[in-house]
């Protein structure tokens, strides 16, 4: 049995235990090796404590913490997607191309996203 079979078999506190590990190796692998994450982590280690202190009510709290939390789930699925393509196709390939600039697009609109709520929230 292979190591995704043998996860999807297990039960309660054991699967929630293995999906940590994965999660942990998840982000260890996008700070290894991405470094558009290592700077939005940064980005984040900036922000978060900001959010707190600029946000005058829980849901703008929330909104602004949501927002950059949103850009760093984006930039992970799009180096996810980023790691299957290469492992698929290591050629240049247009359908490999238009999955990594899709990808790219997600992060971008992410971006835009928070800048939009942090603009909307402080400025108005």
């Amino acid at each position: 049995m292979n190591d995704a079979a043998a996860f999807k078999g297990k039960k309660g506190l054991v699967r929630l235990w293995n999906a940590l590990g994965y999660s942990r190796d998840g982000l260890v692998a996008a700070w290894q090796n991405e470094a558009a994450f290592r700077e939005e982590v940064l980005l984040a280690i900036i922000t978060l404590p900001l959010a707190l202190y600029l946000g005058k009510t829980g849901p703008e709290r929330a909104l602004l913490i949501g927002s950059i939390i949103l850009v760093l789930i984006v930039e992970i699925l799009n180096s996810a997607v980023e790691a299957v393509v290469d492992k698929a196709s290591p050629e240049k390939h247009e359908l490999a191309k238009r999955a990594k600039d899709m990808g790219s697009a997600a992060v971008l609109l992410s971006l835009v996203n928070a800048a939009a709520v942090w603009g909307s929230i402080l400025l108005f």
